[in-house]
């Protein structure tokens, strides 16, 4: 059997090759073997025990076929809680924890005197924002729709995981709180924004589910459909908080003053400048 270095470096030219970072080869090999980094170090140049290196090349195979890593190893990271995922589901991207850090910044200051706080995920998926958040807010009380019942059995199997008492609901947008007769503080969505004719990288558009990547013509579609459902959904006071593509800010500014009239909308930026979240603010 190789040692973990030699295992790690066979694998380098081949990611290099297939465009895929080469820092892959180490991550995923930490994550089969449950080593810290460190560990992996210590241990360099041992044996790779037989059944992992078989579990790694079998693993890697499938990632130079451009399959992302977290659907080989069945799981992805997210905001410190680990969350199940498969091909139903969007894998939870780094730029959407920093929406869950907004939020709770947000209903610190905004919700400060409230004991309780309601609230909905629409388009939950895997559930990482809905399970994190209410993880991290103990005053939350959580709901989350999704239109694929698929995907709300893999956010269940999450919150069972993750010991978090959420009500799931199938249904497309927010449909399923209007029919249950809902009103919330919060709703949260992180919808498909990608412009119907954009070109991804295959590992996104060849394995990820396209009802979680495409907004129609413009991106726009599905944030438009929560506005107009937002008066049936919402409380006096309350807030909405969105994760937007890059160079929507424009676009969804105007769409938010063409439903909500001199309403107060921020659109807050990432940690690399860029305009990543939209935030709408009811009854101040």
């Amino acid at each position: 059997m190789p040692s973990f270095r030699e295992l790690i470096h066979a694998s380098l030219p081949l990611l290099q090759q297939a465009q895929i970072p080469q820092e892959t080869a180490q991550v995923f090999l930490l994550e089969l073997s449950q080593k810290e980094s460190y560990d992996l170090y210590l241990h360099y140049e041992e044996e790779v025990p037989a059944e992992l290196a078989k579990q790694y090349q079998a693993g890697m195979a499938r990632i130079l076929k451009q399959e992302p890593m977290q659907y080989v190893l069945g799981y992805s990271w997210f905001y410190g809680y680990r969350f199940q995922v498969n091909e139903n589901v969007l894998i939870p991207r780094p730029e959407t924890e920093e929406l869950v850090a907004n939020i709770l910044a947000d209903i610190d200051a905004y919700f400060a005197d409230a004991e309780t706080v309601e609230a909905v995920d629409i388009g939950t998926g895997s559930g990482a924002i809905a399970l994190a958040l209410a993880k991290e807010e103990p005053k939350i009380r959580m709901s989350a729709t999704d239109i694929s019942a698929q995907a709300i059995e893999v956010a269940k199997a999450n919150a069972a995981n993750l010991g978090v008492n959420v009500k799931f609901m199938v249904g497309d947008m927010a449909q399923p709180v209007i029919e249950a007769g809902m009103k919330v503080d919060l709703l949260i969505c992180n919808p498909p924004y990608i412009p119907q004719e954009e070109e991804l990288e295959a590992s996104v558009k060849d394995y990820e589910p396209h009802v979680a990547l495409f907004g129609g013509e413009d991106g726009l579609k599905f944030y438009r459909q929560v506005f107009a459902a937002a008066p049936r959904v919402l409380k006096e006071k309350a807030m909405m908080a969105f994760e937007i593509g890059w160079n929507q800010k424009e676009a969804l500014l105007a769409e938010v003053r063409k439903t909500f009239g001199d309403v107060r909308a921020e659109v807050v930026q990432d940690i690399n400048g860029k305009d990543r979240m939209l935030f709408v603010y009811f009854n101040l």
